[in-house]
């Protein structure tokens, strides 16, 4: 599924480093502010440790990670929605993005100085909102000028449209970001055609040294007391030590240095999992000889549109589903042992998938 999460934040507070640490492709790196000209796009596998469970019961060719889309837009500052630092152009590239991951800067380094003189993560992630608000008002505005006109035409549609789009500008015009609005969710469509940036899905990733990367610092709880109340989810991740253990190639190895710095496995995972929660994602598996994969579905997608992610094929010429549970798989360790206890099921068209199911799709073309 083409779903992208775009990593944000201001410039120098390590959005790239912990990009490279999970992307298949690396961005460039340095100590200077708007030094980067466009956004970095990478492919990130999605760690899973099920499918290796799978595979201890399934002999099998090889093991697919399901994967999402990441885009490391280069450091906004105030007056990006002027075109200050690295301007307008990397505003755009957010609002192409599903849901956001927004790093803060919670750790000293005085040969990394801080844009603003000094740092102030609560104060960042104020800088950050403030210049999506300001975009977003303009969307909004040009929108209810465009409604203003319908309505002397006489449409009624637009008049409703209007009311909701003043609202809109009211919240956000306070500072305020259009996801938290309390809006009827039929009334959302009036703003969903304008893809406002404040309307995205977000989480928050403090960036923290060494030595703060197991309990976190003062600077961490500063974001999460801004936080509380919100359903905002706040990873803390070393992004200097995930650097570091990326570039490990043996397993081993990786696992030691965790071991040495206090975690049980990289912060990275953990933040790659969180977004693919955001995105609204779940998975299913096919099992079998050839391949033990996994697939990314939207949570509420029926058989059928499941089936259609691994081929058109199978979601035009579906006729059934056959489904096991994870656990109920791993438990008794095959097909046919599940379809001796009874957990191995035959479902329709309307059935809808739930993570961890492993499908076998029958159809015919």
């Amino acid at each position: 599924m083409a779903l992208q999460c775009g990593i944000i934040g201001i410039t120098n507070v390590g959005k790239t480093t912990i990009f490279n640490c999970i992307s298949n492709t690396k961005g460039e790196t340095n100590a200077f502010a708007f030094s980067a000209t466009k956004s970095n796009i990478g492919v990130i596998q999605v760690p899973d440790q099920r499918l290796y469970e799978l595979e201890k019961h399934q002999v099998t060719e090889k093991v697919i990670h399901t994967t999402v889309e990441i885009v490391d837009i280069p450091g906004l500052a105030k007056g990006s929605n002027k075109g200050e630092g690295v301007g307008n152009k990397f505003l755009g590239d957010i609002r192409n993005t599903d849901a956001l991951i927004h790093v803060l800067r919670c750790f000293d380094n005085d040969a990394l100085p801080h844009i603003d003189g000094s740092v102030d993560p609560v104060r960042d992630m104020e800088t950050v909102d403030f210049e999506l608000q300001v975009k977003d008002l303009e969307s909004v505005g040009k929108k209810l000028q465009r409604l203003e006109k319908l309505i002397k035409a006489g449409d009624k549609d637009a008049r409703h449209g209007l009311e909701v789009l003043t609202r809109y500008q009211d919240h956000i015009s306070n500072f305020k970001n259009a996801r938290t609005l309390e809006i009827k969710e039929e009334e959302k469509r009036h703003v969903s055609d304008l893809f406002l940036l404040t309307m995205k899905p977000v989480m928050y990733v403090c960036n923290v040294d060494e030595k703060s990367a197991v309990a976190g610092n003062r600077y961490v709880d500063q974001v999460r007391e801004t936080l509380k109340g919100s359903d905002a989810e706040v990873v803390v991740i070393a992004g200097a030590i995930e650097a570091e253990i990326a570039e490990l190639e043996d397993r081993d190895d990786r696992i030691a240095f965790l071991k040495d710095a206090g975690l049980d496995e990289p912060g990275v995972d953990k933040m790659i999992r969180a977004a693919y929660h955001l995105l609204n994602l779940q998975t299913f598996f096919t099992v079998g000889p050839k391949e033990i994969r996994a697939w990314t579905i939207k949570r509420g997608m029926t058989a059928p549109q499941a089936a259609g992610v691994i081929h058109s094929d199978l979601e035009r010429g579906f006729i059934r589903a056959e489904v096991m549970k994870y656990h109920d798989f791993i438990a008794l360790g095959s097909e046919h042992a599940c379809k001796e206890a009874g957990k191995f099921y035959i479902e329709g068209k309307t059935y809808v998938v739930e993570d961890g199911d492993i499908l076998h799709i029958r159809f015919n073309v």
